[in-house]
């Protein structure tokens, strides 16, 4: 999964995202199993092993229902000597890597199955024209088939955007120049600045208005401040691809791009660079109205708060520094500059959806010159990615319709209740944590929020009009209502329900400071979770990964942040003390494995990510015996439910992955290499060496003295 705070913003501003977010691949926490004993012959039957509590009959299998991928399977492997053979070696030997990629697995191809399934819907949707005004089914298709028609964008030319630019060639003073500005911040176009609403670092039960850096048209500070040759071509082709925009739309004044250029580097010099804005420490500024207005005198403040109709406070200014430049520019910088400037902010962020022309020069820069593409994506799923980002609740709530059924969020928040059952029992349970540490720590448990398919409540797009052959004239409308959701939220108590990812999205992510995990139906597609496997499979994918965040709420990666996400310590000394005593050997473990012969895993660094998949295996295989006290699971193609549930972790993790990737792993992700994430936490469960009966002294079964768990 992808953690970003993960919010989606199709404009190119500049805006350093404030909440602490972790990549999805967290949520996609594999666990590693260990192996039967015995190697079959060339095509044997599966090991069979005792399931995970024996049954007083025999459970016949659902109707449907079906169990781990048995084509993935190497059985010429030992399950007791290497998990990670034998649970997904055929697949990968009939999977290579695609050429130009680093890593290959079914998670990967899941990922554009949901791709695929999300741009069909919406272009299914494109191709009807009667569907009832105002409803979901017409936003998206309109919307996606004016985006379509490029005949009518070329016909149309620079019309959509005249009116904006009639404004700015109208401005003739620094406040006209600012009334611009207010206006391009209205449809999320961060001219000079930009806006966004975030909860407080320190206080996150508050919603603010955070002022922050604008949108460059460079990656970073550095790229316009570096005096290498490379970084001065750089510019040099960003200039003219200023000049060039601007001349299409009928600018083509000499020296237009130079200036524009030369403002946005003052811009950068007053900005943060990218890791000092990273740090919320240092982008944490609390500030009044009055204190706003001292700072940065020559800005109308009272016009952009009554305009966008913002509370004047409190909020908070991430980087004073570039609005007492911003105020300086103002005074001192030409309005004819200011102009230029404005200008290219529009266009650069309408160009890929004007005209053609408009349309391959803003590709020719960004996306072929700055990021290496060969040609633009077809233009159908450009479309598809556009409405699903400024759509998001209306795509997600048709795809939840065609591809997450109700029973499939009732079985999801069914596992995670179970989780979160076995969890707290282990907790209480703990006998290192201090009495008042426990305690916080249950609480903090209880609190987790893990929502999982979709909103319990969906947004009302009832006043948004969408129509056919109006393609910037509904991305201003889409985008307009982005930012008035956002306005509306600030002085307010922070929105918990809120999500920062469509439900048709691929992605999920974990807000430690919110304290919440978000699982998008279209991540809990296979096989990562599906309805119609057995609980057993659901457990060792779906299961683990959960399992595996929970417990990062109370780890010592969670003991930093307490329970309603302030940014304190809650462990004491001596359990800090005793947690690193009690995960040593995890460390050794790892620190065991390694890639090619001399390259070793550094335990420490992946030591919490360990601990996170070891617990997420152990807890997830106890809330599966949970689940089956009701729920037997049957024996499906030989194959007992604890052995498909370790199964179904090792086909999960299952991926290859190129040696040259793994050895930039072993520098400095925290994460253990696909091979080690599978098998690492089975060879220290002894319910996996139960379930394929292998004995000790087996590779996949670390020796008692070997093994450590604090939870």
């Amino acid at each position: 999964m992808r953690a970003i705070c993960n919010q989606r913003v199709e404009s190119r501003s500049r805006i350093s995202i404030m909440k602490k977010c972790a990549v999805a691949a967290a949520l996609a926490i594999p666990l590693g199993i260990a192996a039967s004993c015995a190697t079959p012959a060339a095509t044997p039957a599966p090991v069979v092993a005792a399931p995970v509590a024996p049954p007083s009959a025999a459970v016949a299998p659902t109707p449907g229902q079906h169990g781990i991928a048995v084509g993935d399977l190497d059985r010429s492997a030992d399950p007791c000597t290497d998990f990670y053979a034998f649970a997904n070696g055929a697949w990968r030997a009939q999977n290579p890597i695609p050429e130009g990629k680093p890593k290959w697995s079914r998670r990967a191809i899941g990922r554009d199955r949901n791709r695929k399934q999300v741009n069909e819907l919406i272009q299914g949707l494109a191709a009807k024209t009667d569907w009832l005004t105002g409803s979901p089914e017409q936003l998206i298709g309109d919307f996606q088939a004016a985006c379509m028609d490029l005949e009518a964008a070329d016909a149309q030319g620079i019309a959509p955007v005249q009116p904006l630019l009639a404004e700015i060639d109208a401005a003739k003073s620094p406040g006209d120049v600012q009334r611009v500005i207010r206006h391009l911040h209205a449809i999320g176009i961060a001219a000079a600045f930009g806006e966004t609403a975030w909860f407080e670092n320190s206080e996150p039960a508050n919603y603010l208005l955070n002022l922050t850096a604008g949108a460059l048209g460079l990656a970073d500070r550095d790229a316009y401040l570096k005096t290498d040759a490379k970084a001065v071509e750089l510019r040099n082709h960003y200039r003219d691809h200023i000049q060039r925009v601007l001349a299409l739309a009928g600018k083509p004044a000499p020296g237009t791009g130079d200036r524009v250029l030369a403002l946005e580097k003052r811009l950068a010099e007053a900005s943060l660079d990218a890791k000092t804005a990273g740090d919320p420490a240092a982008v944490e500024h609390k500030t009044t109205f009055a204190q706003l207005a001292q700072l940065a005198p020559h800005v109308d403040w009272a016009a952009y708060f009554d305009e966008a109709q913002i509370p004047r406070e409190p909020m908070n200014v991430q980087e004073p520094k570039l609005l007492q430049q911003i105020d300086k520019e103002l005074r001192a910088t030409p309005v004819a500059v200011w102009k230029a400037y404005l200008a290219w902010q529009l266009l650069d962020a309408a160009s890929p959806w004007l005209t053609r022309r408009f349309a391959d020069e803003s590709f020719a820069f960004k996306d072929k010159l700055l990021q290496g593409a060969s040609e633009p994506a077809p233009r159908a799923a450009r479309c598809a990615e556009l409405t699903e980002t400024l759509l998001g609740d209306a795509v997600g709530h048709k795809y939840a319709d065609a591809y997450f059924p109700p029973a499939a969020k009732a079985k999801a928040r069914e596992i995670v209740e179970n989780l979160r059952a076995v969890e707290t029992e282990a907790l209480r349970a703990v006998p290192w944590l201090a009495a008042d540490t426990k305690q916080k720590a249950l609480d903090k448990l209880a609190r987790t929020s893990i929502q999982v398919g979709y909103p319990d409540h969906w947004k009302d797009y009832a006043k948004v009009q969408i129509q056919r052959g109006a393609l910037w004239a509904n991305i201003v409308t889409a985008r307009k209502l982005a930012v008035d959701d956002l306005r509306r939220q600030m002085a307010r108590p922070t929105d918990r329900a809120g999500w920062q990812l469509p439900a048709s999205s691929p992605d999920a992510y974990l807000d430690p400071q919110l304290n919440e995990l978000v699982v998008p139906a279209g991540f809990l597609q296979p096989p990562y979770f599906d309805v119609s496997a057995s609980d057993a499979v659901n457990y060792g994918s779906f299961g683990v990964g959960v399992g595996h965040d929970m417990t990062h709420a109370f780890d010592i990666t969670g003991a930093a942040i307490d329970a309603m996400g302030h940014a304190q310590r809650w462990w004491t000394d001596a359990d800090e003390a005793e947690f690193h005593k009690r995960t040593q050997c995890i460390v050794d473990q790892y620190t065991g494995y390694e890639i090619e012969p001399g390259v070793h895993h550094d335990g420490k660094l992946v030591l919490n990510e360990a601990l996170g998949d070891q617990a997420g295996v152990h807890f997830a295989f106890a809330a599966l015996e949970r689940a089956m006290a009701s729920h037997p699971v049957a024996t499906l193609d030989g194959f007992t439910p604890a052995q498909q549930f370790f199964l179904a972790w090792g086909q999960f993790r299952g991926e290859a992955m190129r040696i040259e990737a793994q050895r930039a792993m072993v520098k400095a992700d925290p994460h253990a290499t696909p091979r080690f994430r599978v098998i690492g936490p089975l060879a220290t469960t002894p319910e996996f060496a139960q379930a394929f009966a292998c004995k000790a002294g087996a590779a996949m079964v670390r020796p008692a003295a070997q093994r450590c768990f604090p939870w």
